[in-house]
């Protein structure tokens, strides 16, 4: 990694040392602000999307299996066609039972229903199970299209966004292809259920908090040399100017000059709204991701030379900051709920009253109600885990498994076991243990590299992943599952592709160095491909050999 140029002033040079091509337009204090991008613009796509594809095969291949629901699906299919056919949740009570009332009534829901939208959405083009159990269409791949959709778009973003922090086309996709085939991410963008809609869109709003930054600082660089050219040419002609415009340009020595709009600041904000409208654990990263935003904003206007960058950032970036990541993100989660309050069945729609009052009041009711679940939701369940488990995979849950003995059939007959000492078919949620565990001590790197040189791509790192992970420690009596960990795998995958940059070092080192250090990413990302590979089978349900499941089965824990 290169060495940074100030508290959060970004590398000059890419993290593997190497010029990544000339600014535009040509200033010093741009290049110091905010380094070139690698000059391959058309070859970088073309990598990136070629990294997608993999992915897009891998979670797409055999999707419609198993040919029915598993795990949570449960709920969150039936919720999504709740919104589908009456624009909020209802009652499942009664499924399918043609000798009981049949999805009479509201349904209580503990998650906001963003993510329940893109699965109705899902099951309107392809197909659905509707309350009568009447089959439309392609249920299963209604139920999972847009899990498979999302999960592919959050590696091609994943893979543009660290080629953009690292400045180098070949560790963002080094970044795209251990996201890719990681266990988790593959099984969780395969499944209906929420947590892929989560982890995407804070992936999203990572992106777009890591352009806005390279967007503001070039916006500020350009804007710091025209305000010098400006004053140089005052001085050459000798005018004093007016009053006003010299109090203007001392403001400007002062606090830096005004930025204007910042687009992908709107967008970043706008995403992780959208997060928290699937979960509201989002919030957790939009508080880090906004705290980032205003300690970049402080760096770049110290590093630009304002002689007073804290009051500067506070008295020209704070309001467009505040306007971004508060009332935009709010307004975005209230949006999600629009169902909800332009039709009149919805839970606690009407308790408080018929009117544009009584339904904020029951809205808030509601959220109230949500709340004060998931602070109280304690219920046993043997595939629960503490957080600092899901770390070293302690506890990987087991969506579905099938045990068919010699010669009988899988739960839904599409296959015979032929295995003499009895087969085994599991759809397990686990994490590739070289990404999890490399991952969990990239973060030690991190800390140090932040402590020593404050990169910020190291804070970055550390604050995302804190964002997602400490507040599950403030509730150590809560049931928890390893998948709410799933936030986490972006940035222990930056965290990793950091390492792999200090791996590689700099252009300068000698050639033995550069060598030894591209074999051993290489070496590191085969491992990752090859674990993956060996675990496939237990990650996508495939019916094999018992003595083939006990061989995967590496920890106690993991059964």
């Amino acid at each position: 990694m290169a060495q940074p140029t100030g508290a959060d002033a970004g590398p000059a040079t890419s993290v593997t040392g190497r010029r990544s091509g000339r600014s535009d337009p040509a200033s010093p204090l741009r290049d110091r602000l905010c380094p070139p991008m690698p000059s391959d613009r058309l070859a970088g796509w073309l990598a990136a999307l070629g990294v997608t594809l993999v992915a897009g095969i891998l979670r797409f291949w055999r999707l419609t299996e198993p040919k029915y629901i598993y795990f949570d699906e449960v709920y969150y299919t039936r919720d999504a066609w709740g919104l589908m056919t009456h624009g909020y949740e209802v009652s499942t009570q009664g499924w399918a039972e043609a000798d009981k009332a049949q999805c009479v009534g509201a349904g209580y829901v503990v998650h906001p229903p963003l993510g329940k939208w893109f699965m109705a959405a899902s099951q309107k083009l392809f197909g659905y199970v509707d309350c009568s159990g009447a089959v439309h269409g392609n249920p299963e791949l209604g139920w999972r299209f847009a899990s498979a959709f999302f999960g592919t778009v959050a590696v091609l973003v994943l893979t543009r966004t660290a080629r953009r922090m690292f400045r180098s086309t070949v560790l963002g996709c080094f970044a795209g292809l251990v996201f890719a085939f990681d266990g988790l991410q593959f099984v969780q963008s395969r499944i209906g259920i929420l947590d892929i809609f989560l982890m995407s869109l804070l992936v999203m709003g990572l992106a777009c908090l890591v352009a806005d930054r390279d967007y503001g600082r070039a916006k500020l660089a350009d804007r710091v040399t025209a305000l010098a050219e400006r004053r140089a040419g005052t001085a050459e002609g000798d005018g004093d100017g007016d009053q006003a415009s010299t109090r203007a340009a001392q403001l400007d020595a002062r606090y830096g000059p005004r930025l204007g709009l910042r687009p992908w600041r709107l967008a970043a904000g706008f995403f992780l709204g959208a997060a928290m409208g699937v979960k509201w654990s989002g919030l957790y990263t939009l508080v880090g991701f906004a705290a980032l935003a205003i300690a970049w904003d402080i760096g770049a206007r110290r590093t630009a030379g304002a002689t007073a960058p804290v009051r500067g950032a506070l008295r020209r970036d704070l309001p467009a900051w505040f306007g971004c990541y508060v009332p935009l993100p709010m307004a975005t989660f209230l949006a999600t709920w629009t169902g909800w309050f332009v039709t009149d069945g919805g839970y606690n729609r009407h308790t408080e009253g018929d009117g544009f009052v009584g339904a904020w009041k029951g809205w808030w009711g509601y959220q109230r109600a949500i709340l004060d679940f998931h602070e109280h939701l304690s219920t046993p369940h043997p595939a629960q885990s503490a957080p600092f488990s899901w770390l070293v995979l302690g506890r990987p849950v087991p969506y579905d498994y099938d045990g068919p003995g010699y010669g009988q059939k899988t739960r839904d007959g599409s296959q015979v076991c032929d295995a003499v000492g009895g087969c085994s078919r599991e759809i397990l949620a686990l994490g590739n243990p070289a990404v999890w565990w490399v991952g969990t001590a990239c973060l030690v790197v991190m800390i140090a590299f932040w402590v020593t040189r404050r990169d910020w791509r190291a804070a970055l790192v550390l604050v995302g992943f804190g964002a997602s992970f400490l507040p599950w420690l403030l509730y150590p009596s809560r049931t928890m599952f390893f998948f709410y960990a799933l936030p986490l795998l972006p940035f222990l995958v930056l965290g990793i592709t950091a390492a792999a940059g200090l791996a590689l070092g700099p252009r300068e080192a000698s050639d033995t160095r550069r060598l030894v250090g591209a074999l051993s990413v290489g070496v590191y990302l085969i491992a990752v491909i090859l674990l993956f590979a060996y675990f496939y089978p237990i990650l996508s349900g495939q019916l094999i050999p018992l003595s083939a499941w006990r061989a995967r089965m590496w920890f106690p824990g993991w059964i």
